[in-house]
């Protein structure tokens, strides 16, 4: 499955013309293509699918559909074991180990 899953915007750099953004998706952080949101600004929430985000998304949607998405086990299915480890690492920064 492929989703789309909101991240927040980290940083922003154009590379080779093309304006990129690092994302954390709850731990996970990934490269991802700003194209076709270019003026998405760092600490805000993005919607990417494929490598691209496709919209903005408030905080609070972004913070509740990454929750619901954890709780169904659909992050780790669409990030693996980085996600896992990201979790892992988190939940133990926070003291809450699972």
């Amino acid at each position: 499955m492929c989703l789309a899953v909101p991240g927040r915007v980290l940083r922003t750099a154009e590379v080779d013309g093309t304006v990129m953004a690092e994302v954390d998706f709850g731990g996970v952080r990934k490269e991802v293509c700003l194209q076709y949101v270019p003026d998405a600004a760092v600490g805000e929430y993005v919607v990417v699918h494929v490598g691209f985000a496709i919209q903005r998304l408030d905080e609070t949607s972004a913070r509740q559909t990454l929750a619901n998405f954890e709780r169904l086990g659909l992050l780790e299915e669409e990030f693996g074991e980085g996600f896992e480890l990201a979790a892992g690492a988190r939940n133990s920064v926070e003291g809450t180990d699972r």
